[in-house]
């Protein structure tokens, strides 16, 4: 038993195969099978309306709008010529940020500001008391004043251990005598 009417003939000249599931092209509204459905396969000649591509920038990774009629290569090169903004002759600075002491020349990659002063410094003078930080005599920050705490009973910890085993010493040597 065969069913005349069912499915459709490939409209590519070349296949014309019947297929029961046909696929129409939304451009020339044409019937094919799964094999030349696509605009590039069936080669068909309206596909422009309907296959818009944005071609993107190869340096900057933006995309680039191309009016009807335009050649994209040439748009493109345009926007490298004028608009882009990836310079590769001009090579952007990584260590901009230098030290503000007196004789140091080293750069950092981050800005590290002193909260009295405002001065920006390296990683080595960052801290009020290694950059000679003319404004107030203490910390600002919560961080600042705990480091400085510590290095103090740190100190006189040591002072207290030196004189208390001192102290011990001249003790021992009366005692013996």
């Amino acid at each position: 038993m065969e069913f005349p009417d069912l499915g459709k003939h490939c409209a590519e000249e070349t296949c014309k195969q019947l297929d029961f599931l046909p696929l129409k092209c939304d451009v020339c509204k044409q019937d094919f099978c799964k094999d030349h459905f696509t605009y590039a396969a069936h080669k068909c000649p309206f596909a422009f309306k309907k296959d818009v591509q944005v071609p993107v920038c190869p340096l900057c990774n933006n995309p680039v709008p191309v009016k009807k009629g335009e050649i994209p290569d040439v748009v493109v090169g345009e926007h490298i010529d004028r608009d882009c903004k990836h310079r590769p002759w001009k090579k952007e600075k990584i260590f901009t940020y230098r030290c503000s002491k007196e004789g140091c020349k080293k750069k950092e990659m981050l800005q590290v500001a002193c909260d009295q002063c405002r001065g920006n410094f390296c990683i080595q003078h960052r801290h009020p008391l290694d950059h000679g930080c003319k404004r107030g005599s203490r910390p600002m920050s919560v961080a600042g004043c705990s480091a400085v705490r510590a290095s103090e009973s740190k100190l006189s910890g040591a002072l207290n251990t030196l004189s208390s085993s001192w102290l011990a010493q001249r003790f021992r040597s009366k005692v013996k005598r």
